[in-house]
Parts: structure tokens; sequence; C-alpha cells
């Protein structure tokens, strides 16, 4: 049996520049914090990520049809996995945060 899981608990923001689409999502929590380690602080601006709420479902749409994808947070980050649209050994933590970035290269 399939469940679908229709929570919108992603917010997503799509940017549409030069033929390019990039769509940054987040989990919806992690808006207007600042994540950190040692080497790094990111901070989960609004203006840059803030958009519509999104469930799985629609979020994983977005970023099967998009060049560049943002994303931020575990669960977002696991579901990508989970839908074989990125490896595991490219995720990056900002301290316990994970963070995946995905370039999608293509010839005319």
């Amino acid at each position: 049996m399939i469940v679908l899981k229709k929570e919108k608990c992603y917010v997503a923001r799509i940017i549409e520049w030069q033929g390019l689409k990039l769509v940054n999502i987040c989990d919806k929590g992690l808006i207007g914090k600042t994540i950190r380690d040692e080497k790094i602080e990111m901070h989960i601006s609004p203006n840059y990520f803030e958009g519509e709420f999104v469930n799985t479902e629609e979020a994983l749409l977005l970023i099967k049809s998009c060049s560049i994808a943002n994303l931020v947070g575990e669960k977002i980050v696991i579901e990508v996995i989970k839908a074989e649209l990125a490896s595991k050994h490219a995720v990056k933590k900002i301290g316990s945060t994970p963070f995946l970035m995905i370039f999608k290269f293509s010839r005319p």
C-alpha cells in the first residue's frame, strides 16, 4: 500500500531567470532560523526561501522540473534521497541540519 504524504511541511520558492528554474525548498520550521557550525553560518531567510507551502509529492515534482535546487532540512533531504533524485554522498551538514544543492546540466 502506498501512502501519499499530503501534509504541507515544506516551504518552496520558485525563481525563473534566463531560462533556468531555481527551486528553494526547506522544512517549514526552519524559516527565519540561522544554522551554523564552526566554519559556516546560514540564515534561512524568508526573503530567499519563503514561498508557498507544499507537501512531499509537490516538492518532489518541483525538484524534478527544475534546473537548480537548494534544499535545507532533514525532512526534505531524506525524501529527495529516498526518491533517488540525489546521492546521500552529496549531502552536507551545517551543524546538524542537512543541506543539499542539485545542479542539472544538459546540452541544447
